[in-house]
């Protein structure tokens, strides 16, 4: 994987506290697409989950919190199964 390649990532999250929650889906409203209710899809390079891992870091209490980040590969993303909804697909979007 080159470093502007873009790997799958399916990111869950459980977070305590409800104003976290809020900060934590906004955060990633931003870096990928909301599947279900917590849980997203990124398509991110490595400097872009590097800068995500890190914005997370400052909104979690981790004594509370758990967020989990599965890396899927091609071959994985295209097996898939998605009944009621839109398989993975990869969006571009753009964070400040």
């Amino acid at each position: 994987m080159g470093p502007h390649d873009t790997c799958c990532y399916v990111i869950a999250y459980d977070i305590a506290d409800d104003r976290r929650r809020a900060r934590v889906h906004k955060l990633l409203c931003g870096f990928g697409k909301w599947t279900q209710y917590s849980v997203f899809e990124c398509f991110l390079t490595r400097k872009e989950l590097v800068l995500l891992r890190a914005r997370l870091a400052a909104h979690l209490n981790e004594r509370e919190d758990s967020v989990r980040i599965y890396p899927l590969c091609q071959a994985c993303v295209k097996r898939v199964v998605t009944v009621g909804g839109e398989p993975p697909r990869e969006e571009r979007l753009y964070f400040s």
